[in-house]
């Protein structure tokens, strides 16, 4: 195992949009992370945080982790984690061409000048349409390579097992791997090969940036937070050829994402799923997320025995899924009330508290 955890159970990363308007993490937020802890989970992943004071940032009062007032903030979340027993990894992201607000600019940054599909998450914030972004210049991309470094040696410095490249969901090292937002002609764009080099130098930074037993894993998908038909054309052979350098680059963990695990994705017709392929074709840790729940848990867990299960949804419902599930309690689907108008900590805690749910 890539990191010596309790037990399988992870919680997935997911946006709450609750730091303050300056992106520091709240003492909500504490006791949200410290309550998967207690509830058994063995590893925390937190939401995405941003890494600089330019593009990264994508929501309104989404956590970043780019000064000091921010990492002390963390440093008291991920104390809370350990005291509880689980391990903590940050999630690292870039907003890229998804960007619905930020503090720093006032437009958002991708590989080439072209907007995501479909309408920003109104569970995120509530604004009129997508912003149309800039082609990132090379002074750009250095200084979101460098908020990345700079964010994973805090993240070290503060307490954090690790950090997750977020490279899925539509955000910036995903837009490089994405036909649809990677229009470049320059030598990020283009061919396979290209279109993985820019996240591949990332990787490689982050990597020799930190110590050799601090984790460094990075998150994979193809679909988007609003277009969930995208493929790779390349089909089985971009997730292959991709997996491969991001082993040769040093990950410890792939954590592969799809609508559900055993989605059969690829643009060729081939009958593997992008876990499979992870598990084929690298030596490295690997954590699979999507649909994961108490009724297909072991069949995943017997598919992929040295896989990590991050569960989102049934996480939300239940902080304590690992606890009740060893326990044959009952467990709860999601009701997304508990997410409007916003998906707050506030408003879950209101929700709770109205339907008497701990």
């Amino acid at each position: 195992m890539f990191i010596d955890v309790p037990n399988r159970f992870t919680v997935a990363p997911m946006t709450r949009t609750s730091a303050d308007e300056h992106g520091v993490p709240t003492e909500l937020m504490g006791d949200y992370y410290e309550r998967f802890a207690k509830g058994g989970f063995g590893l925390v992943i937190t939401e995405g945080v941003y890494t600089d004071d330019r593009a990264s940032q994508g929501y309104a009062n989404q956590p970043g982790i780019m000064n000091a007032v921010q990492a002390d903030a963390w440093r008291g979340i991920v104390e809370r984690i350990h005291a509880a027993g689980s391990k903590a990894i940050m999630q690292l992201m870039h907003a890229g061409a998804q960007m619905q607000h930020n503090n720093y600019v006032d437009q958002p940054i991708a590989p080439s000048a072209v907007q995501p599909k479909g309408e920003p998450l109104s569970l995120y914030g509530d604004v009129p349409g997508w912003l149309e972004p800039t082609e990132a210049t090379q002074s750009d991309l250095e200084h979101a390579l460098n908020g990345f470094v700079a964010s994973a040696k805090k993240a070290q410095e503060i307490g954090f097992d690790g950090v997750e490249l977020h490279a899925a969901n539509g955000y910036l090292l995903n837009e490089f791997l994405s036909t649809h937002f990677n229009q470049r002609n320059d030598e990020f764009g283009g061919s396979l090969d290209k279109r993985i080099d820019y996240v591949e130098q990332v990787v490689r930074a982050v990597r020799a940036a930190v110590s050799d037993d601090f984790v460094v894993g990075i998150r994979i998908g193809q679909i988007t937070v609003t277009d969930n038909d995208y493929q790779w054309p390349e089909g089985e052979t971009a997730a292959v050829k991709l997996v491969r350098v991001l082993a040769e680059a040093g990950v410890d963990f792939i954590h592969t994402t799809d609508t559900t695990v055993d989605r059969k994705p690829f643009a060729n017709g081939s009958e593997k799923t992008l876990a499979e392929v992870v598990a084929t074709e690298t030596n490295v840790g690997l954590i699979i997320n999507g649909g994961i729940d108490e009724a297909n848990y072991a069949d995943y867990a017997a598919q992929f025995p040295n896989a990590l299960l991050a569960l989102g949804k049934k996480a939300l419902a239940n902080p304590d899924f690992p606890e009740r599930f060893k326990a044959g309690d009952t467990l709860a689907d999601l009701d997304f009330q508990m997410l409007l108008p916003k998906a707050t900590l506030e408003n879950e805690w209101k929700w709770r508290a109205e339907q008497g749910v701990e």
